[in-house]
């Protein structure tokens, strides 16, 4: 005699489960749900690790690497001469700011860096160094990233002053 085919509708296989699957259901969702948080909060760490593009290029480019003032005018005045033998270099606490120092011989002075998440802004301060140097401490947006040369010019303004720093 041939056997027919039947079709379990979802409340007989449900009823067909141990009774100890059945009772623990709860506790099976919740130890899911436990797993998949844990799976979701390691995903998470490792998007923490991940390096952008320009941050990578960024730090290859510019970080930790000496500068010096190729080009300085004060609106239409060049004033190059003023930072003549000093070295300039940003080195990182994060992808987006950190110490920078301005050197000449035994002379150095310390201050900060930043820049904003696309790398278009960068802010200089120099808190101790001389009144000649007062040019540089301000907000200067990148005009031009092609190296050897950082081109720059003062952010949220028109004024004609420019800042080309040559990459040694």
């Amino acid at each position: 005699m041939p056997q027919k085919k039947t079709q379990l509708s979802l409340s007989q296989k449900v009823d067909s489960l141990p009774d100890f699957l059945y009772r623990s259901r709860f506790v099976i969702v919740v130890l899911l749900s436990i797993i998949l948080l844990l799976a979701s909060c390691s995903k998470s760490a490792i998007e923490a690790k991940y390096v952008s593009a320009a941050q990578q290029y960024f730090e290859d480019n510019v970080l930790n690497r000496d500068f010096r003032v190729e080009l300085a005018t004060d609106n239409g005045t060049d004033i190059t001469s003023q930072y003549t033998g000093f070295l300039f270099k940003l080195t990182k606490n994060t992808y987006y700011d950190g110490p920078l120092t301005a050197t000449s011989g035994t002379t150095v002075y310390s201050g900060t860096w930043s820049s904003n998440e696309d790398y278009s802004k960068l802010v200089i301060s120099l808190p101790t160094a001389p009144p000649s140097f007062a040019f540089l401490i301000r907000e200067w947006k990148f005009t031009d990233k092609t190296f050897p040369i950082l081109k720059l010019a003062p952010w949220g303004t028109t004024e004609p002053d420019v800042l080309h720093m040559e990459r040694l």
